[in-house]
């Protein structure tokens, strides 16, 4: 064990209490893990969202052997007013994680560097340490269950009797989830196994847990079950630590010889597929009050299958039961249910899933130029506001080494293009400016935007927004070196900072996150120097619809933008030149579009190209004024 990690404050919502769960469920899950990992690192502090809570009520009966502290919402450091709850500071209050999944992704990462015998606990991310690591805007998985089901629970436990008949459909969306086919690195070994085991007719004895693995001697109880699952024998397998014998695997040649399309498909054994991760973790406390409020109603769980086996199977898990017995959750011994007769099913199918329906015509045929002659048509073309200071640049030679953004991690070619783009949004955002201002980085990845920013208006409060914990990790180590006292790190998805602020700028912010930018600089009134990059990128979303303005949507399809964003991605250099200028022609119509979208809502919003144009093939550029 480490004794050398430094302490930090967790901010957890408290709404309220509803039979074993503290609300909102987003505090019961991070309560959970904590208790699962059995982790004492952070300093908890709840914070009600009324004012007549019992300090003794909460302390001593909802969270088991944790030690709270009950903080009042403006009793909390200024750098978390701006951020959604849960949200973890370090100490010196500059560095904040806000959001469910960085907050639970950071929980597991600090248990593990304090303790590295605790590898179960660094398994919860996954292959690749990604689970849940995409933002909610962009993933459908991380939005399923880091922000719809947990809401659809709420709102299913509140509603009146008449409004909780039906299954939300976001749970109906989990069971659907559950009985697609299983992807999982090297999985066509693992189908070559599950074919062979079909082929012998076996049963294979599958470990599974009995009561509880004891803590002390980490005994297991073992039981033998009849299942033919060799999906449940490698889940369980590698939850005890143990290994699937290789004897018992040995495939035959006909086997072996087996074409991958042939093979059979893998079922799920948890959430995300094969094994345990932090997405069982974060759904078992949602889906155990789901259950607990549809059993007490009387409603027939038949529909549910497959979560009704996924809940049942979470609970064999080692630390499980314990963690939700310090939780005070009381979970639930289910009966197997066997799937009911089709016609009493509801039909998953037809469970709506708006983003897969509008993007499945992602294979769009053609060149821009019909696109681009009906825009036309109607009197609309690519068109470029002059640049207001194209010589303007910053004296790179005489600032800061750590301000420059090469200091020895670029080509000398990319540092000098860098610091081109950097002389266009601090000359547009310097214009802009007055002392007192807050600046929002949006995307800040390493913080080049930023730190200069910060460098050279210390009257001016900077904060860096960015969802990479390395990214801005290495931001703070950079300004930590120039001893930067006026600057914040939020590590989040844009969703879930709320503070106000005079001014956003974003470099090459991708896809729809340029967008994304827009609209929180509509909603504080603040006006924005972004410049946009990854076209191709760009699709519907839950919050975005393209076309974005009335005026290209009264003239081109959806599928009509997209191949302008397809198009719009085709500037590189090594390009020919004719197929250079449609991909500008194209960037220019896509930003237009953005513009005028701004503009109806009040805003005077000028497209620019930066100077000179070869510092990137991405060298758009909006400013935005409020009017």
């Amino acid at each position: 064990m480490k004794d050398s990690v430094a302490e930090e404050h967790l901010y957890l919502g408290f709404s309220h209490k509803y039979r074993d769960s503290i609300f909102p469920l987003h505090t019961s899950i991070s309560l959970f893990l904590l208790s699962y990992c059995d982790c004492k690192l952070f300093k908890i502090f709840l914070v009600p969202t009324g004012e007549d809570v019992d300090d003794q009520f909460v302390t001593k009966n909802l969270l088991g052997d944790l030690e709270v502290h009950l903080i009042s919402r403006c009793q909390l450091p200024v750098i978390v007013q701006s951020c959604c709850l849960p949200a973890v500071v370090v100490k010196d209050g500059k560095f904040c994680r806000a959001g469910l999944s960085v907050v639970l992704r950071h929980i597991i990462q600090k248990t593990y560097e304090a303790d590295p015998s605790k590898k179960d606990v660094l398994e919860l991310l996954g292959f690749k340490k990604t689970c849940l690591k995409a933002c909610a805007e962009v993933s459908q998985w991380t939005r399923l269950c880091e922000i719809s089901i947990p809401l659809a629970v709420e709102g299913f436990l509140t509603a009146s009797p008449e409004h909780c008949q039906t299954i939300p459909p976001d749970i109906l969306q989990l069971e659907r989830k559950l009985g697609e086919p299983v992807r999982v690195h090297n999985d066509d070994k693992i189908r070559r196994q599950k074919l062979q085991q079909q082929k012998a007719g076996a049963k294979a004895a599958v470990p599974v847990l009995g009561k509880e693995a004891t803590e002390e001697g980490k005994t297991v109880e073992m039981h033998e079950h009849p299942l033919p699952s060799l999906e449940l024998s490698i889940a369980f397998s590698k939850l005890l630590v143990q290994e699937v014998s290789d004897a018992a695997n040995r495939e035959a040649a006909h086997i072996r010889r087996t074409k991958n399309s042939d093979l059979p498909l893998l079922d799920h054994v948890f959430a995300e597929g094969l094994y345990f991760t932090l997405a069982d973790i974060v759904l078992l406390p949602c889906i155990h009050q789901f259950l607990v409020s549809s059993i007490k109603q009387g409603k027939n769980l038949v529909n549910l299958p497959l979560i009704s086996s996924w809940y049942r199977r979470v609970q064999e898990v080692p630390g499980v039961k314990k963690a939700a017995g310090k939780c005070n959750m009381a979970l639930l011994q289910l009966p197997e249910l066997m799937s009911a007769p089709e016609e009493q099913l509801q039909d998953f199918s037809s469970v709506p899933d708006e983003l897969e329906e509008e993007n499945e015509d992602s294979n769009f045929i053609g060149g821009p130029r019909p696109t681009m002659t009906k825009l036309m048509e109607n009197g609309i073309e690519a068109k470029f506001s002059p640049h207001p200071c194209p010589s303007w640049t910053l004296d790179w030679t005489n600032l800061p080494s750590a301000v420059n953004p090469g200091e020895g991690k670029m080509s000398r070619d990319r540092a000098l293009r860098k610091q081109q783009q950097l002389n266009n949004l601090v000359a547009a955002v310097t214009k802009l400016t007055k002392p007192g201002d807050v600046i929002v980085d949006f995307c800040s990845g390493g913080g080049h935007v930023g730190i200069v920013l910060a460098h050279m208006m210390p009257s001016c409060q900077v904060v860096l927004i960015e969802n990479k914990e390395l990214s801005l990790i290495r931001a703070k180590d950079r300004s930590d070196e120039l001893g930067l006292n006026n600057i914040w790190f939020i590590q989040a998805n844009l969703d879930y900072f709320h503070g106000t602020f005079n001014i956003g700028v974003a470099l090459h912010a991708c896809g729809v996150a340029t967008d994304m930018v827009i609209e929180h600089c509509i909603k504080s009134r603040a006006a924005f120097v972004i410049s946009p990059c990854c076209y191709g990128f760009i699709q519907n979303t839950v919050k975005f619809k393209y076309p974005r303005s009335h005026q290209f949507k009264e003239i081109l399809s959806y599928k009509e933008h997209m191949i302008l964003c397809r198009f719009a991605d085709q500037t590189a250099v090594q390009l020919p030149p004719e197929r250079r200028l449609i991909g500008k022609q194209c960037m220019g119509l896509v930003d237009l579009d953005r513009a005028w979208a701004a503009e109806e809502r009040n805003y005077s919003v000028q497209v620019i190209s930066m100077e000179p144009e070869s510092c990137s093939p991405k060298n758009n550029m909006f400013v935005g004024i409020p009017t």
